[in-house]
């Protein structure tokens, strides 16, 4: 190969990489922002669908920063509030009840293509720290949605779609 020829290769190749650059962060820069929870639904293996898995009015956000952080909370529809301010003197069922309707992580993510990666760091549920949790992503316009890779829930798998809509960019 001549000096040419390597040098016209290298060149097509630094423009590629910085065209896939570009698009990559274009489209990471569309999911930086705070996103309001608009709806959630379940998507079962036998093909029944939940369209309140969290209640007919569930409110949630994410968050993803420019600097590659993330932060998601939901809380499911009509949640009750302990009978006490404490929650550690709180009867335990109305603990456990808290517990079992809001779910909340944080962590660092990653973004390539189709898929953002959650890399979990703190998490209300312990089992997810230290864990990726990689969901399918779609952006619309002010909406995005986020769909999970099949999962076990209830020993039933299925897939979750949980869609937003961008309330600060």
């Amino acid at each position: 190969m001549n000096k040419m020829t390597r040098g016209l290769l290298l060149m097509v190749a630094a423009l590629g990489a910085g065209f896939l650059s570009i698009s990559t962060a274009q489209s990471r820069n569309g999911l930086v922002g705070t996103w309001k929870l608009w709806s959630a639904s379940y998507v079962m293996d036998n093909g029944q669908i939940n369209q309140e898995p969290y209640g007919p009015h569930p409110t949630g956000f994410i968050t993803y920063t420019a600097d590659d952080r993330m932060m998601v909370m939901i809380a499911f529809d009509g949640r009750k509030p302990l009978s006490v301010n404490d929650p550690i003197t709180a009867p335990v069922e109305e603990r456990a009840q808290a517990f079992a309707t809001f779910a909340a992580y944080a962590g660092r993510y990653t973004f390539t293509g189709d898929r953002v990666i959650h890399h979990v760091e703190v998490a209300s549920i312990q089992n997810w720290v230290n864990t990726d949790q990689v969901r399918l992503v779609t952006l619309k316009g002010n909406r995005l949605s986020l769909r999970t890779l099949a999962s076990p829930i209830g020993g039933v798998s299925h897939n979750a779609e949980l869609v937003f809509e961008r309330i600060i960019k």
